[in-house]
């Protein structure tokens, strides 16, 4: 079996998460008979795309699993997620092919839930010009306290309420702010244990102080936070994503941010890894980050122990657990990724 692994060169710092670590799957396939081939870059899937059985692949540094290649992997049998979000896996056609995907669901719920409250409480309390003010040598605090704002009583808004959403909103009750969410399922459970209202998209858009984007890129979703949609956004309004960039108008966000309408954070980009050129980079006030909310030093563990579970599921021939698979059987078996065409 030939399992194809997309991770980045360390440059110096150790995590799990890396060609030189690659997840301990050295060690675990040593003995086998199963060849591990490590890349670094997605171009590089072509090169092994006829013949590789397995593939797996981060967010944070994608393999884009897309219909043509899916036409190419003629021995393709499983496509791992090492983390949460298989959106650069072309679904769809994967389940055409009959081609298994899973990702490690649950492995960093905890910490992209933390990045959502850290973000928000950096964009509305005006932390980054503090910031570079504090490394540029000024100390001109009207000019950071006019844009800082406390979090108590604010309206947040939740936009896809999954475990991470719901992670998010258990964090945020502390602060003592009016939850709400929406999503295309409704979760009376979390409702009353939370103590969050559901509402319809344009209301949680036009009412919410904070709005936090926590719903999976899926055909449905891909630009839903459009210029039209971000336009009917309060003034002032803080945007956080720590998502998917592309389930918003990238250059949507640019106007908005420099003209002062809206402030943007996150650590989400579209594509990943982020050009040079990538007009987020020089945005006037924004809250971003590189792609790193979910790889956390516990995520990566949890995320080791969930990709060796199911490559010995694969070569056991026992069935992976179900909370893992995405598109099984021919078919699109997450509710997370149903569209409205496959629900």
């Amino acid at each position: 079996m030939k399992i194809v692994a997309l991770f980045p060169a360390s440059t110096g710092s150790s995590q799990l998460l890396t060609k030189e670590a690659s997840l301990g799957l050295r060690d675990f396939l040593n003995g086998t008979e199963d060849e591990l081939v490590l890349i670094t870059d997605d171009k590089e899937i072509d090169q092994h795309i006829e013949d590789m059985d397995v593939v797996i692949s981060s967010p944070f540094l994608p393999a884009y699993i897309t219909k043509e290649r899916v036409e190419k992997a003629k021995n393709l049998k499983l496509a791992i997620t090492a983390g949460i979000g298989s959106d650069h896996v072309d679904i769809e056609a994967a389940a055409e092919k009959g081609i298994t995907v899973a990702e490690v669901t649950g492995s960093n719920n905890e910490s992209v839930a933390e990045q959502n409250v850290m973000e928000t409480l950096l964009l509305l309390r005006n932390y980054e010009e503090g910031h570079k003010q504090a490394e540029e040598g000024e100390w001109d605090l009207p000019r950071v306290g006019s844009g800082a704002n406390e979090l108590l009583n604010k309206k947040v808004g939740i936009f896809g309420f999954g475990r991470i959403g719901q992670l998010t909103a258990e964090r945020l009750k502390a602060f003592n702010v009016e939850l709400q969410y929406n999503d295309p399922f409704r979760k009376k459970d979390a409702e009353e244990r939370i103590g969050v209202e559901y509402v319809t998209f344009d209301e949680l858009i036009k009412s919410s102080d904070v709005v936090i984007i926590q719903s999976p890129l899926t055909a449905d979703t891909e630009n839903k936070f459009d210029q039209e949609i971000i336009s009917q956004m309060k003034e002032n309004a803080v945007l956080v994503n720590c998502a998917r960039g592309a389930i918003v108008d990238k250059n949507a966000i640019v106007h908005a941010v420099n003209d002062g309408r809206i402030r943007y954070g996150g650590d989400v980009w579209y594509p990943q890894p982020a050009p040079v050129d990538h007009p987020w980079r020089s945005l006037k006030q924004t809250g971003l980050t590189v792609h790193y909310s979910g790889m956390t030093v516990e995520a990566q563990e949890r995320i080791q122990k969930g990709v060796i579970e199911m490559l010995t599921n694969l070569m056991e021939n026992t069935p992976i657990r179900d909370e893992y698979i995405i598109v099984d059987k021919n078919k699109v078996s997450h509710q997370s990724y149903q569209t409205n065409k496959n629900k």
